[in-house]
């Protein structure tokens, strides 16, 4: 049975008749949802090649560098707590302002930081703590743009097509994440790391100009009201909604888990292949394109399949997946082996992401969509960090595979008690 939805507050822009005017708008965008569509996920695939290229580049430099779990777990912490912070007003700003200007605002903010970090770097100034701090700024632009990305898809998407097409953003994100790491290894190899910066500042342009000149977002209707009531107001209201929603606190609470215990597997892989199998920059990059091949091919099979009717039973099969192959690849000694379970680690992700996004786009109301989304991005900023600074100096006492057993088990297990949570099961059904 459906989670029905119902409005737990009364807020002041509630104004009829304006509402509908903006519902009738935004079903006039939904009749060329096919061109918005291709229009704003081609932008953002632009910008996300130029960032994947960075990220590569500065977590690859950082790993070979120094080869310590607590230089990265500084740089992954730098790279979540600012988006931690922001996150819940980043919701506030997504549900009260034009959300696309937001994720314009967010693209120049890190397309700035990172040319103004280029010129640093092509002057000599090449100290790490410069990274940290371009790992911050970014976490920033992200904690911006995320909650208006998430919330902006349902306007222009029809409901029956959201699953589709998350699917087809997921597959697109694994082409980028398999194609940037093999582009970003070969320019380490052939230049510097500033002229990375420099590519990543032009594709963040072009997508700006792409979402400024081509794409009509039509703005939605609590963004057209006068603000009678103050940010901190809105975003009481926004856990207000949280708190009363059975549904989205334990949805939370599980992604809170879920998020602390996948952390060695998201970030400790690299430092793992580089001690147990070699510190060559091929094994870092094989691990990233096997990863991403295996992404690919989830977001594909959620674009044809649309997973289980009930989405809770896809994102557990998910959880037991990605729990499974965290045990394996804290186990198998042979690279090629190691190579297919991080594959098949990919491919779970689409299957977890997709439905778990629909879900909210699904149950939660257009009103409250950006403040939900600024949550998830707060929990998601902060338990990988949370499970880093517990994870990451563990990783330079223990072995990384004894991290990744103990996890993989745990994952396991979470997943068991997702598929028995009978509040999240009736939620996810269709």
């Amino acid at each position: 049975m459906c989670h029905q939805k119902r409005p737990l507050v009364s807020p002041s822009f509630d104004n009829p008749i304006i509402k509908l005017d903006n519902k009738k708008m935004q079903n006039a965008d939904k009749t060329n949802w096919q061109k918005n569509v291709i229009l704003f996920l081609g932008s953002q695939t632009i910008s996300l090649f130029g960032s994947a290229l960075v990220q590569y580049a500065i977590f690859w430099h950082i790993t070979l560098t120094t080869q310590s779990g607590v230089m990265m777990t500084i740089y992954i912490v730098c790279g979540f707590v600012p988006a931690f912070f922001l996150a819940p007003f980043a919701g506030v700003w997504a549900d009260r302002f034009n959300r696309k200007m937001l994720i314009i605002i967010a693209d120049s903010l890190i397309a700035i930081a990172t040319l103004i970090l280029a010129i640093l770097f092509f002057m000599g100034y090449e100290a790490i703590w410069l990274l940290f701090l371009m790992a911050a700024v970014r976490a920033i632009g992200a904690g911006i743009q995320a909650p208006a990305v998430g919330a902006v898809l349902p306007q222009i998407v029809p409901d029956d097509k959201l699953t589709k097409v998350n699917g087809i953003n997921g597959s697109i994100q694994a082409i980028v994440n398999l194609i940037s790491p093999m582009v970003s290894a070969a320019l380490l190899t052939i230049t510097s790391l500033e002229a990375i910066f420099f590519i990543d500042v032009i594709t963040a342009f072009i997508a700006i100009f792409v979402l400024t000149v081509f794409l009509n977002i039509q703005v939605h209707a609590k963004a057209l009201q006068k603000q009678t009531t103050s940010y901190f107001s809105d975003l009481q209201q926004g856990f207000n909604y949280i708190k009363n929603h059975k549904f989205l606190k334990q949805f939370f609470v599980f992604f809170a888990f879920f998020f602390i215990f996948m952390a060695p597997a998201a970030f400790l892989t690299p430092l793992q292949v580089t001690r147990s199998f070699g510190s060559d920059v091929w094994r870092l990059t094989a691990i990233e394109i096997a990863f991403s091949i295996g992404m690919m091919l989830g977001g594909i099979l959620m674009a044809s399949w649309g997973g289980f009717k009930n989405k809770i039973h896809t994102m557990t099969l998910a959880s037991l997946i990605f729990g499974a192959c965290t045990f394996a690849l804290g186990i198998i000694p042979v690279f090629g082996i190691y190579l297919v379970f991080m594959a098949i680690t990919g491919v779970s992700i689409p299957l977890f992401n997709t439905p778990s996004t629909v879900l909210l786009q699904e149950k939660v109301e257009e009103d409250y969509l950006g403040r939900v989304f600024g949550v998830l991005a707060m929990i998601s900023t902060s338990m990988m960090p949370l499970g880093m600074l517990i994870f990451g100096p563990m990783a330079d006492i223990i072995k990384i595979e004894w991290l990744l057993i103990a996890t993989g088990i745990l994952l396991f297990l979470q997943g068991l008690i997702l598929l028995s949570n009978k509040a999240l099961v009736d939620a996810g059904q269709a």
